[in-house]
């Protein structure tokens, strides 16, 4: 790679960072493709090059939220591994994504932009949807082994997931907590085993 790509790189790295900052600061509609180039420090024809539009340039936050959430990864299910331990991995990988704190601001920017304008996410939930999670996988696979009940696997994975959320998403999302202690995420990931095991495991 020359070193002019690597600057246009580093531009554009620099015009996405602006973006979700301006656009937590001030919401979509007001952010203005100026205040972005200011924020990040170049021309605003730069930015123009980048991204013909404040739409695309909201796009490509969403895109990048988006490959966050699926690149989490792959953890096949094994019979011969106790499934405790089989999901701990799972559910630690999730953990350290959610504590993430540029996976949280642009989960911010997109949370809040959609709330108002909720046409801009379809096409990434859409995405979202199409393909399926590893952790959806690997329940469907320890059912055919006779490991757990019978449930619709991507529900139990939402369920499980959700219970990391209630205390490693939400309340720094919404209230701007902290993150939580390495201690606190170990707490929470072993009570979420506890009764997600409890729930589906077959004696």
């Amino acid at each position: 790679m020359t070193a002019p790509q690597r600057l246009t790189d580093r531009k554009r790295d620099a015009i996405i960072q602006a973006a979700i900052a301006e656009f937590r600061a001030n919401g979509f509609d007001i952010t203005s493709m100026d205040k972005i180039a200011a924020t990040a420090g170049v021309s605003k024809r730069t930015v123009y090059n980048h991204f013909p539009s404040k739409e695309e340039l909201f796009a490509e936050i969403l895109n990048q939220l988006w490959a966050r959430v699926t690149a989490e990864p792959e953890t096949p299910y094994r019979s011969d591994r106790p499934l405790r331990e089989q999901l701990r991995l799972h559910l630690m990988a999730k953990m350290q994504m959610l504590g993430d704190d540029n996976f949280l601001n642009l989960a911010r920017v997109a949370i809040a932009a959609t709330i108002h304008s909720p046409e801009r996410a379809q096409n990434m939930v859409a995405r979202m949807g199409e393909r399926e999670e590893g952790l959806t996988v690997w329940i469907r696979a320890a059912q055919a082994d006779g490991r757990l009940k019978a449930v619709d696997p991507g529900f139990a994975a939402q369920q499980v997931q959700g219970l990391l959320k209630s205390f490693a998403f939400w309340p720094q999302v919404s209230m701007g907590l902290p993150g939580l202690s390495a201690e606190m995420q170990g707490t929470v990931v072993e009570s979420a085993l506890d009764m997600f095991l409890a729930c589906y495991q077959l004696q």
